[in-house]
């Protein structure tokens, strides 16, 4: 299968980002909450990977949101107020896609961190549209 080369367009990223929000409200919804907070979690990155590659940053491969967060606030120091949420967020990654015993995320978790996420994603929107 041959390697497809990501979009370095800010507005791709926030578009597949936006599907993935979207995806997190359909998620609870059904009550399936170990979709909703690996959607989250996709969200937050690709909004956060748009708005660093609306400054100009060269792609890579981090799943880890309190990285991404150090790279963002290097061009937005405002957005150091969000590394709660990305923090909370980023085991949503981790945990729905690897067998752990005894750790299961709650709707209470999911439900917890999505208004500061929200929050983040408008404020790297507006960011990005500055840039």
């Amino acid at each position: 299968m041959p390697h497809k080369e990501e979009s370095s367009y800010y507005q791709d990223w926030f578009a597949k980002a936006e599907a993935d929000i979207n995806r997190v409200a359909r998620c609870l919804e059904a009550d399936d909450i170990e979709d909703a907070s690996f959607h989250l979690q996709q969200a937050v990155e690709k909004y956060l990977k748009g708005y660093l590659i609306s400054c100009g940053w060269k792609l890579q491969r981090i799943h880890n949101l309190e990285q991404l967060l150090d790279e963002a606030v290097i061009y937005s120091p405002e957005l150091e107020q969000y590394r709660e949420v990305c923090i909370k967020a980023t085991p949503f990654y981790i945990e729905e896609r690897y067998p752990f015993i005894a750790f299961e995320i709650s709707r209470e978790d999911v439900e917890a961190v999505l208004p500061a996420a929200l929050d983040l994603i408008a404020r790297l929107i507006t960011c990005s549209e500055k840039n």
